[in-house]
């Protein structure tokens, strides 16, 4: 069985680290570069960087800080934000990012998926998925979760896929920033359906969540921010919690 993997995740908003609750709310999480180099000094599997409020005019000083991170790095690094052009993904590639993130542009254009993919390979590209309940169903919501859709999560799940996505990575925004666990049956039921890996992110609290995610939840991957951010939960020690719990972890 392939090892599960933990991922720090880093929000950035004007070149600083935040963390919100629910996409909400947001408060200074620390300097993006020296929490990247602890987070590879502590073993975290991969990084993911996002630009939450990523616009084009941003997207040279985007690209430098993603070089400065990725400079003292040696782990897999994905950045998004605001990426919409095959160009966009070639700069981030050219300043070290490994991989690519997109979720509002994938709805607006799934084509851009599939371009994606012919263009970098699968392996580049992960969707980012973001849902919310809506009447009892999972729906996709893009711009940050301001803007609701009619896309039912485990249809579009398939879709970007058969696309050419390598990765998805799924927040619940019910759970976000919540520390009450993540969204376990909808995670369960999108890593069920798809022949590529799920990365689960939202409602990190406890060792115990990861524990949940990884068996109850089916997730290949489990993605977290503030409890790393904030050192509530140390990824060394996670790692051997998960270990002593036969889930089947590097460390």
């Amino acid at each position: 069985m392939l090892a599960k993997r933990i991922i720090p995740c880093l929000d950035i908003k004007d070149g600083r680290t935040v963390k919100g609750t629910n996409f909400l709310q947001l408060r200074d999480a620390g300097d993006p570069v020296e929490l990247a180099m602890r987070y590879c000094t502590e073993g975290a599997d991969e990084l993911v960087f996002l630009d939450i409020t990523a616009t084009v005019d941003k997207r040279k000083t985007l690209a430098e800080l993603v070089r400065k991170i990725a400079t003292h790095i040696n782990i897999p690094f994905t950045v998004g934000g605001g990426i919409n052009t095959i160009d966009d993904v070639s700069v981030l590639m050219e300043h070290g990012a490994d991989k690519i993130s997109v979720n509002t542009s994938a709805v607006r254009d799934p084509q851009l998926v599939s371009d994606l993919a012919k263009n970098f390979g699968s392996q580049c590209v992960v969707v980012a998925i973001d849902i919310k309940l809506f009447n009892g169903t999972w729906k996709v919501v893009t711009h940050g979760g301001r803007n609701a859709t009619d896309l039912e999560a485990t249809d579009w799940a398939k879709k970007v896929t058969d696309l050419g996505a390598g990765e998805i990575l799924l927040t619940s925004m019910e759970n976000d920033g919540t520390k009450k666990g993540f969204a376990l049956d909808i995670t369960r039921r999108i890593s069920e359906a798809l022949p590529v890996p799920v990365i689960a992110s939202g409602g990190a609290g406890t060792l115990g969540h990861f524990k949940a995610v990884f068996e109850e939840g089916a997730a290949d991957a489990a993605l977290a921010a503030s409890i790393f951010h904030f050192r509530e939960i140390e990824i060394g020690a996670l790692k051997n919690y998960l270990k002593e719990s036969n889930i089947p972890i590097r460390l």
